[in-house]
C-alpha cells in the first residue's frame, strides 16, 4: 500500500528533529562537564611553580591579616610571582618589581630581578608567552614589561579604573606602571579579562571578588594534583586561610567579601593545600622542592 506524502513528511521530519537533538545533546555534554568541575580531555595539565625573587623584612602581621586578636608582630615576607607551564606556553601569574623608586623605598633582601628569577626554572625572558596581573598594584605589576614578547592580561574594570590618575598612588597603583600597561596596549600586547569565572585558556580560569584591590583576580590552574588557586594578595598569608580572617588591606574595607572569595577558593581547589597565598614564605616549606626559592606547588 502506498504511503500518504503528507505522512512520509511527517516521518522525514521527525528524523531530522531526532538528529538534530542528538547533536544538541553533544554539544551540551562539555557545558555540563565543565558546571560539575570535570576537566575536557583538552585541556593542558600544567606544571605550577612558585618563584620567590625576594623577602621583605619585617613587615606588620597585623597589614596582613585583619582581626581583633592578631598580634602586632613583624615577619619577613616572601616576594613571589608564579609560573604555569603546559599547552605551549609559558605564563607567569604576577610578575614582580624592579624599578629603582621600588627598589629604593622597600630595600628588599635577597632580590633577584623576576626576568632574571625565571633562569631558576630554565627560561629566558622570551620565552614568557603571557603575563596574567592579579592586581595593579606596584609589586604585582611592575615588572610586566621585563618580558618583551609576552601578551599581558589583566581585568578589564581594574585596568579602567586606576587609567585614572586620581585612583592612583594612595591605594598602591603608580603613575610610571599604568604608563608602561598604556605602552603595552599601544604595542597590541594587552588583553583585558571582562569578569569573573572566565577563561583564559584551556584549563586556566580568572575570578574576581576577592576585593583586594578595585578588581583584583585569582586563577584556578588545571594540573596532575587537580586545581590549584593561585590567590596572589587575595589571600596574603596561610593565617588568612587556616583562622578563616580577612586580609587587612581589602578595597574600601570590604572584608566580607573577602572572606567569601576565601570560602569559594575552598570549593574550586581540589584540595585544601592548593590554595597557594600571595606572600608567605610557608609555601617553600609546604612545597620544598625543587629548592633555591622555588616550590613545585603541582
Amino acid at each position: 500500500m502506498r504511503r500518504n506524502p503528507d505522512i512520509r513528511k511527517l516521518y522525514l521530519l521527525a528524523g531530522l528533529l531526532f538528529f538534530a537533538g542528538c547533536g544538541l545533546a553533544a554539544r551540551a555534554r562539555p557545558i555540563a562537564a565543565r558546571a560539575t568541575g570535570v576537566k575536557a580531555a583538552s585541556e593542558p595539565v600544567y606544571q605550577v611553580y612558585a618563584i620567590r625573587y625576594g623577602t621583605l623584612k619585617g613587615f606588620p602581621l597585623r597589614g596582613l591579616v585583619h582581626g581583633p586578636d592578631v598580634p602586632a608582630t613583624r615577619e619577613d615576607i616572601a616576594l613571589i610571582f608564579w609560573l604555569a607551564k603546559g599547552g605551549g606556553r609559558n605564563i607567569l601569574f604576577d610578575s614582580g618589581f624592579y624599578r629603582d623608586q621600588f627598589m629604593q623605598r622597600w630595600k628588599p633582601a635577597d632580590y633577584v630581578k623576576p626576568s632574571e628569577a625565571i633562569a631558576k626554572v630554565g627560561l629566558e625572558p622570551e620565552d614568557i608567552t603571557d603575563v596574567i596581573i592579579s592586581h595593579a598594584h606596584w609589586d604585582h605589576l611592575d615588572g610586566a614589561d621585563l618580558f618583551p614578547k609576552a601578551r599581558v592580561w589583566i581585568q578589564k574594570d581594574e585596568f579602567d579604573y586606576y587609567e585614572q590618575p586620581a585612583h592612583q598612588q594612595r591605594s598602591g597603583v603608580f603613575p610610571a606602571d599604568m604608563q608602561m600597561l598604556e605602552k603595552i596596549k599601544a604595542a597590541g600586547r594587552l588583553e583585558l579579562i571582562d569578569g569573573d569565572d572566565q577563561t583564559v585558556f584551556p584549563g586556566i580560569v580568572a575570578y574576581t571578588g576577592g576585593r583586594h584591590t578595585y578588581d583584583s583576580q585569582y586563577i584556578g590552574v588545571h594540573t596532575r594534583k587537580g586545581t590549584v588557586v593561585l590567590a596572589s594578595d587575595n589571600v596574603y598569608l596561610y593565617m588568612n586561610l587556616e583562622k578563616h580572617l580577612p586580609i587587612s588591606e581589602a578595597f574600601e574595607g570590604d572584608y566580607a567579601a573577602n572572606l567569601a572569595a576565601q570560602d569559594r577558593m575552598r570549593k574550586l581547589a581540589s584540595k585544601p593545600n592548593l590554595i597557594v597565598p600571595g606572600h608567605d614564605p610557608l609555601e617553600f616549606v609546604k612545597f620544598p622542592k625543587p629548592g633555591n626559592g622555588v616550590a613545585r606547588i603541582a
